[in-house]
């Protein structure tokens, strides 16, 4: 899943959870920012097993149950709603491309519904198919009319959550369009070195 899904859902469950506690704006921005900043890890993608920011200890449950705990024992619902935030973003991501969901089995767990059983006993092959190995998976995900649809789903329920139930925090939802910009500049990028 893209990150500005992430944000849409992070802004679902902030905006909810705003209704019942009436969060300040670092609260709500604190469970926004829970909802995407583990994909921060790509950046170390390099130190990662197989090159996949999803294999880091950051793309596991771990975190967002420490957190969790940490809101319970100090009491603070914005603290544990950015842990629910953080283990809605690892659990969502199991189901495309899979992720390592407890980290020290250091496996990849999840359906991974983006590949066909075929494609992930020979990945290698369907990669060198491609100028850039990302393209590969970028275009699984562009042509996934499913992903595209819980994309569009997303940023749907995000503005009707947002203005239902958190309205002052209205001009959040802002930041969800250089998220997309950055998934679909890529997008682009890699469709134009795959025609050169």
């Amino acid at each position: 899943m893209h990150i500005n899904s992430h944000f849409a859902i992070g802004v679902i469950i902030a905006s909810i959870s705003h209704h019942y506690f009436n969060f300040n704006l670092i609260e709500f921005l604190l469970i926004v920012i829970s909802s995407f900043i583990c994909d921060l890890d790509v950046f170390f993608s390099k130190r990662a097993k197989d090159n996949n920011h999803r294999n880091l200890f950051t793309h596991s449950i771990i975190p967002s149950i420490v957190i969790i705990v940490i809101g319970l024992i100090i009491n603070w619902p914005a603290l544990i709603f950015s842990g629910v935030a953080y283990f809605v973003h690892v659990f969502a991501d199991i189901f495309d491309w899979g992720t390592n969901l407890f980290y020290f089995p250091k496996k990849t767990i999840g359906p991974r519904l983006f590949l066909s059983k075929e494609e992930e006993e020979n990945l290698e092959e369907h990669l060198a198919q491609f100028k850039s190995p990302a393209s590969f998976f970028d275009f699984k995900y562009y042509t996934n009319k499913i992903a595209l649809s819980i994309e569009l789903s997303l940023f749907i329920l995000m503005m009707i959550s947002i203005v239902l139930l958190a309205f002052i925090y209205f001009w959040i939802f802002l930041i969800y369009f250089p998220l997309l910009y950055f998934h679909l500049s890529r997008h682009f990028h890699l469709k134009k070195l795959e025609n050169s």
